[in-house]
């Protein structure tokens, strides 16, 4: 096994300044994320979504972003699931976005709002159809008994739908929205003293950059 002590990236492809952003995170965001697609990232649009739990532990998980838009995020989850119950304790999370093949990081930090029943019956619709059905069937973040299990609770599901082009969107699915509050930008340098770019809202209620140390 390779010592992991010695398992290090000198970052050297881009820098970073304030002049080279622009005004509005969700902007900004959007920018990076088109050419993070075009760079090919595996998964270009995954982040890791942090919440605190009612036991005061940080959760961090992968999901994937679904819509930027003006100064928030969303995506879809099932309500009933860890993450869901966070929100009811503490309606805020963090976000990070990272893109190992342009050396690049986001972090977000908002709080959280549902998105209403149009726009879930909205992205719904456009899912692929073993994935609707796939929503129907997870329990997500309970006990599972067996494997097993789940798959034949899939069959039935599926069975139910056969020959019924819509499926209907289960009550307990649905999306959230992270209202931004502090975005911070991050491109990795050498000796690791990386550029950081932080926007914040000031008093005029207007976005403001600053530099952060490395």
């Amino acid at each position: 096994m390779k010592n992991i002590q010695n398992i290090r990236t000198d970052y050297v492809k881009g820098e970073l300044s304030m002049q080279d952003l622009l005004d509005s995170p969700g902007k900004q965001l959007a920018k990076w994320m088109q050419e993070a697609i075009a760079s090919e990232s595996l998964d270009a649009n995954a982040f890791c979504l942090s919440t605190v739990n009612s036991d005061g532990f940080p959760t961090g998980r992968i999901v994937l972003l679904k819509e930027i838009d003006n100064e928030t995020i969303v995506f879809y989850t099932n309500k009933s699931s860890s993450k869901a119950a966070d929100f009811v304790l503490n309606p805020k999370a963090g976000a990070t976005f990272f893109w190992p093949e342009l050396e690049r990081q986001v972090c977000i930090y908002g709080d959280v709002s549902e998105v209403t029943d149009k726009e879930n019956d909205e992205y719904f619709a456009t899912r692929p159809r073993e994935s609707q059905l796939g929503a129907w069937v997870s329990k997500q973040s309970q006990p599972l008994d067996s494997r097993e299990g789940l798959e034949s609770n899939l069959e039935e599901i599926t069975e139910k739908y056969k020959g019924i082009e819509v499926i209907d969107r289960p009550p307990h699915w649905g999306g959230y929205r992270i209202k931004f509050v502090r975005v911070e930008f991050w491109q990795g340098r050498a000796s690791r003293l990386h550029d950081r770019i932080v926007y914040t809202i000031g008093k005029d209620g207007l976005w403001q950059k600053g530099l952060l140390q490395p």
